[in-house]
């Protein structure tokens, strides 16, 4: 009977053990970091598909969006932050809110879709963004740029999706040397980072993008391969960014593998961890 008695207390301080750590690994992530995996190529080069990093939330406060959402496909189960913390919601504000700056890599929610996207911050409320032969205008000013080289990267199957790249120099072969126009690009505020060309294409050239109050307008580095706010909600795209659907900022790339799986060691890009973000 002890013996019985000794295994039901054992059975019950190891169930202790892993709902406190769950508590605590949910509690962590809902107020200090969230992990986030780069799935596509719309921040190259400045994140490449397969780098892994951690969100600060503390950045700019907290809203409904600062909860996790919790989607296991397998298991059948899609818990979205707004069922958790759909009470902050409605109210376009966060608590102990601050403003992200012009040029911050943030990860949000999609607005319609309830998405995670990762971009770079553009516009700020009350801004004209415009697109003009691929050069960005703020405010009726086109950003300075810079000749950035060129970046290359093999043409092969990448990340778990196993997306192929686009290429500037049309359709290569499986292994061949892909390449994109880079250039260096500064914002209003002095912060610079590199943006790639792939073709000329209708993105290139936007009529005037009014930033409403309250939200914000995000692009992607490879401009001419993110769906962002250029695009409307309607047709897939993302829009304008309400304040309250900031989740945090990127700040550096922890770990970054180049395979479909992130046990494949020797897929493993050493000299991108702890990468810093600019």
């Amino acid at each position: 009977m002890a013996s019985d008695a000794k295994e039901k207390n054992s059975i019950v301080e190891t169930i202790k053990t892993v709902v406190y750590a769950l508590l605590i690994a949910g509690i962590f992530r809902t107020i200090f970091f969230q992990p986030f995996w780069i799935p596509s190529g719309s921040m190259k080069d400045t994140l490449l598909i397969g780098d892994f990093l951690f969100v600060n939330k503390m950045a700019y406060g907290y809203s409904y969006a600062s909860c996790p959402s919790i989607r296991i496909q397998r298991l059948g189960i899609n818990v979205d932050a707004a069922d958790i913390c759909g009470f902050l919601d409605g109210d376009n504000s966060r608590i102990l809110g601050s403003e992200p700056e012009r040029g911050d890599i943030i990860v949000f929610r999609h607005p319609v879709t309830g998405a995670d996207f990762i971009k770079r911050l553009i516009g700020l409320p009350g801004d004209e963004i415009q697109m003009k032969n691929s050069v960005l205008h703020i405010n009726g000013e086109a950003v300075k740029l810079e000749d950035g080289g060129v970046f290359e990267e093999k043409f092969e199957a990448q990340g778990p999706l196993r997306n192929t790249p686009r290429c500037e120099n049309g359709v290569v072969g499986e292994g061949a040397m892909c390449k994109k126009s880079r250039q260096i690009e500064t914002l209003p505020n002095g912060e610079s980072h590199s943006i790639l060309n792939i073709t000329s294409q209708r993105s290139d050239n936007t009529g005037i993008f009014r930033v409403p109050a309250g939200h914000y307008f995000f692009m992607g580095d490879n401009r001419d391969n993110s769906t962002d706010s250029r695009f409307a909600q309607q047709v897939a795209g993302v829009g304008f960014v309400p304040y309250e659907n900031l989740i945090g900022r990127a700040g550096r790339v922890v770990f970054s593998s180049a395979g479909s799986r992130m046990f494949y060691f020797w897929t493993w890009r050493g000299d991108r961890f702890f990468k810093r973000l600019d």
